[in-house]
């Protein structure tokens, strides 16, 4: 009997790490991943704010969405949605290693994926990221951010 709860309990607290493990580091500033703007939005070309009556989570995120077909296509497959590193800028994660808020109308779909990128005071890292080499920057990225994303 004793070996039996030692094994549940073993298996719970595995089981019970990889759900934790799971989560993304979203930015959440404002409370919602990409401020409250509307994740399926972008892939129109039209970044637009969700409503708080159309909402999901996921990885321990949460969006909004600016209708109910838009929520209904995240939750078919958010991964497709989901911002690149977490909704952070996407050039800091490259050139700096740092997580670093965005403009949420500061943005790139690149190999069907989405990238945000902070824009005020006028520096924009959209252009940055442009000029410098996209591709070599997501390699970067890609490298910081499973050590960023980790901690």
């Amino acid at each position: 009997m004793h070996q039996m709860k030692t094994l549940l309990t073993l298996a719970f607290l595995v089981f019970g790490y990889g759900i934790s493990a799971q989560n993304i580091d979203f930015n959440t500033k404002k409370g919602f991943v990409v401020e409250g703007f509307d994740v399926v939005s972008y892939f129109n070309n039209t970044p637009e704010k969700g409503k708080d009556k159309f909402v999901s989570t996921y990885k321990g995120g949460t969006f909004k969405f600016a209708s109910q077909s838009h929520l209904e296509a995240f939750n078919k497959n958010p991964e497709m949605y989901i911002p690149q590193y977490g909704g952070y800028c996407a050039y800091a994660i490259a050139a700096k290693g740092e997580k670093v808020s965005i403009d949420p109308e500061t943005y790139e779909i690149r190999d069907g994926k989405l990238y945000l990128f902070y824009n005020s005071w006028g520096i924009n890292t959209l252009k940055s990221w442009l000029d410098e080499s996209p591709e070599a920057l997501k390699l970067k990225a890609d490298k910081n951010w499973k050590h960023i994303d980790k901690h």
